[in-house]
């Protein structure tokens, strides 16, 4: 079935005078007694084609009085400028062809719909053009990624979805196991039931693919993973999801300093691509979702990010008289309503918060001098938070051994990541963007549910 994509057809006139077979999704219909405009849309434009159809036939006719919104079709007919300002080009039709007809309870109509009652139709709610737009802004970012590392010359590399460690400590990991769950919980815990598993141990859905990009940056250099990750934190928040996309690169040879310019270097690469690649999403998103988004992204792309010491952060929060639900001490972890204070009405622009203390941050990252902090950064965005969580590792073996043992965590399970540290260690570091935030970040969006296609998130049911 060979045919034109609308967003090619759209684009600069040069199919004018040219008979073209166009396929697509009825979004509209303006129908009178002669004539007929239909909107169409197939998925690679925000914008609809109109379809301008003569009802002298009589065949014509029945064909497009008895269509409706939602239906498949394909249509054959010459591309001509359109005498309407809202479209540089038309396309009158000569044949058409149902391919898919939809019934009049189609839950997709030409008005305004709440996103909360869309995310109940994840496999529908695609039709509409927010996430229209939404997933091709992603689709652009994705590709983004890519290039950045690509062009900087990191080599993309696959880290294990099923793992026994615990990246992050927090015990926040889902059991992947063939055993049956229901006598699992009949029973009292039963030491031996892991060597029954599949794997011979307990073993869970990844948290993060650090500590394994770790192992391939000590022998190739630059490296990054771009893959799903998974946390069962018990957490409902617009910005929470227990399956997301996380962007992980490892860098060896470098240190904090060099690790924040990545950082800023990536997240003004993207938003770029997204400014210059998507305008018509751009101007989508500002006119319906949030009207100063163009113009912010215009201004991280263009400015420089804040730097500001955990302590020195601390000590804002304490003298600003702000009320906030959780206190501000030292040693405290930075809440959602601390980070956004500091962007929102305090810098007004990205921050990097750097030299967090020791008790609240991972095992793996490295102990400044001080003894009582340790060099790592997140890079807080102005109406998001947290986007971006990075640290130097610990790369002294007795160190890290020492830190292992403090926290209680099993030696022998991370007896292989104590290995890079004996043999050739190297001063390296790494970062971990949620991907879905920085989809939210650029396009306005305000809940993680909405920047990807199928949500798992805490729910009172599984939706698809």
């Amino acid at each position: 079935m060979k045919h034109e994509d609308i967003k090619l057809v759209l684009k600069d006139g040069k199919y004018v005078g040219e008979d073209l077979t166009i396929c697509g999704w009825v979004k509209s219909i303006r129908n009178s007694k002669n004539v007929c405009f239909v909107e169409l849309n197939d998925g690679t434009s925000l914008k609809n084609l109109q379809l301008v159809i003569d009802k002298s036939d009589d065949k014509v006719k029945e064909f497009f009085d008895s269509l409706t919104v939602g239906s498949s079709i394909e249509v054959n007919g010459n591309v001509v400028l359109s005498q309407n300002q809202k479209q540089n080009v038309e396309l009158v039709v000569k044949n058409a062809k149902l391919l898919g007809d939809c019934p009049l309870d189609y839950p997709i109509q030409k008005k305004k719909q709440n996103l909360e009652t869309l995310r109940e139709i994840p496999h529908l709610r695609v039709r509409t053009n927010t996430f229209n737009a939404v997933f091709r802004v992603r689709s652009v970012m994705t590709k983004a990624i890519h290039d950045y590392f690509q062009e900087n010359n990191y080599t993309y590399v696959n880290t294990p979805i099923f793992t026994p460690s615990d990246c992050e400590g927090a015990g926040e990991m889902f059991r992947a196991t063939t055993l049956d769950i229901d006598e699992i919980s009949k029973k009292q815990y039963d030491p031996d039931v892991d060597n029954k598993d599949f794997f011979g141990k307990k073993v869970g859905l990844t948290v993060s693919g650090q500590l394994e990009a770790e192992a391939m940056a000590c022998a190739l250099g630059k490296v990054y993973t771009f893959g799903p990750t998974f946390r069962a934190d018990n957490s409902n928040t617009k910005r929470h999801a227990a399956e997301f996309w996380q962007v992980e690169p490892e860098i060896a040879f470098a240190d904090l300093d060099d690790l924040i310019e990545i950082e800023t270097d990536v997240v003004k690469y993207v938003l770029k691509r997204v400014l210059d690649e998507c305008p018509e999403e751009m101007k989508f998103f500002n006119k319906f979702y949030d009207h100063g988004l163009i113009e912010r992204l215009q201004n991280v792309v263009n400015s420089d990010f804040a730097r500001l010491d955990y302590t020195d952060a601390i000590k804002i929060l304490e003298k600003c008289g702000e009320k906030f639900e959780y206190p501000v001490y030292w040693g405290c972890d930075l809440k959602s309503e601390h980070e956004r204070y500091l962007t929102d009405v305090i810098y007004k622009k990205p921050v990097f918060i750097t030299n967090y203390p020791k008790e609240i941050k991972s095992f793996y990252m490295k102990q400044n001098p001080d003894g009582k902090t340790v060099a790592a950064t997140d890079l807080l965005v102005p109406g998001i938070g947290e986007l971006i969580g990075a640290s130097q590792r610990e790369d002294n073996f007795e160190l890290l051994e020492k830190r292992i043992k403090e926290l209680n965590m099993s030696e022998e399970d991370y007896k292989w990541y104590l290995d890079l540290r004996k043999y050739g260690t190297v001063p390296h570091s790494g970062f971990g963007i949620g991907f879905e935030r920085l989809v939210m970040y650029a396009t306005g969006m305000e809940n993680i549910r909405d920047t990807i296609p199928f949500p798992r998130t805490k729910v009172k049911r599984f939706i698809m």
